[in-house]
């Protein structure tokens, strides 16, 4: 007898389960707070309110609702337009695990969801670490929008079940339920600009393995996805972040995270860019290595192709000339772009206090590294 697994503590609220938590939402004093900070109007923000109450599945409330919020008050109130690549090779009735980079608490995950429907595609579940379920309002509401729970900072033999019973859900997710998940390649969002897989991640999605590696690997059918944008997403708290914990031994707290998914809906990120990769199927090839080494060999796959398929900036090309005293990427920028960016650097130095001269080279360094890795990709 095949034992079923109870994934009720961390799955997504199903359409049964819709109106109820939409309504214990309307009544969450934290919820009203966020209302007014995205409509401001009491008119608009009683609106929002009524056609909430009448929404009774996901795919309504993603539709009616979520989509709307990313175009009007993400799109088009802090970005210079949203552009992608690669969706057109993927098939529209396929289920896939996407891994991409991770740069921002929300909009990563959102955007993905809002390319991939825009292309005719089924929005994805979404990985999100229980350390952000920071109020019962940001847990009812990630969850309402198809996002289930990767639980974190437990002890060893908590955290080894919590992981195989993680694995076990995106493996039926995508072998049984036909559904594709979107997770970040790493815990935590990139600071540096220097995205790394966490070799971590791929032995959790092993845990749930009953065939050869390759095999197991193969059938999640996963697409690489490369986030770029113009502008990082909370550029100055990432660097004040760095700094701190260079200088002070800084330990983050819940309301740094909050903070940081507020910044990274209001604040620019100039034009933004999606590259989605090939699946990797053919790549995996059956071998007698240890696991442990398939493992890093899959992990520098990974990042090989978010690095190439990373769409670069004038910024990124900036940085570099700025650090070297140089004007050798001159052809990728005008004399606008490089003052726009040389204000954008003053004003990190200037609101991050300690030594102006590390904190400008960890700024510079969050825009280089991307560009550098791309260059090493290029001749891997």
């Amino acid at each position: 007898m095949v034992h079923k697994i109870n994934f009720d503590d961390i799955r997504p609220f199903n359409d049964s389960e819709v109106n109820h938590y939409l309504r214990l939402l309307l009544h969450d004093e934290g919820f009203q707070h966020i209302l007014k900070f995205l409509f401001q109007d009491q008119a608009k923000i009683d609106q929002v309110k009524l056609l909430l109450a009448q929404v009774n599945t996901v795919k309504d409330l993603q539709f009616q609702f979520v989509y709307q919020l990313v175009e009007d008050l993400i799109l088009k109130r802090s970005t210079d337009g949203l552009t992608s690549s690669g969706l057109e090779h993927l098939d529209k009735n396929e289920s896939y695990l996407f891994i991409s980079n991770h740069r921002d608490i929300i909009l990563d995950s959102a955007l993905i969801n809002y390319l991939i429907v825009l292309e005719g595609m089924n929005t994805t579940e979404i990985a999100i670490g229980n350390n952000l379920l920071i109020e019962k309002w940001i847990e009812y509401a990630v969850k309402l929008n198809r996002t289930f729970v990767v639980r974190r900072n437990l002890p060893v033999r908590e955290l080894l079940m919590a992981s195989k019973k993680l694995s076990e859900y995106i493996r039926r997710d995508i072998t049984q339920k036909n559904t594709s998940v979107w997770i970040a390649q790493r815990e935590g969002r990139t600071k540096d600009g220097n995205d790394k897989t966490q070799l971590s991640l791929l032995k959790m999605l092993n845990l749930s393995n009953i065939k050869e590696f390759a095999e197991g690997f193969r059938e999640l059918r996963i697409v690489p996805i490369s986030i770029s944008y113009e502008i990082e997403p909370c550029g100055i708290s990432k660097v004040a972040e760095l700094y701190k914990k260079q200088t002070e031994g800084f330990e983050k707290t819940q309301e740094d995270d909050l903070k940081s998914m507020g910044e990274g809906l209001v604040r620019p990120k100039g034009r933004v860019h999606f590259s989605f990769g090939e699946p990797i199927t053919n790549q995996l090839p059956e071998s007698d290595e240890p696991i442990p080494v398939q493992i890093e060999k899959l992990a520098n796959y990974l990042d090989q192709q978010i690095y190439s398929n990373f769409e670069l900036w004038p910024n990124n090309y900036i940085a570099e000339d700025v650090l070297n005293h140089t004007s050798l990427n001159g052809e990728h920028y005008t004399p606008e772009q490089y003052n726009q960016f040389i204000s954008m650097m003053d004003e990190a130095v200037a609101l991050i206090q300690g030594d102006s001269e590390i904190i400008r080279e960890m700024f510079l360094q969050m825009y280089i590294n991307p560009l550098i890795n791309k260059r090493n990709s290029v001749k891997a």
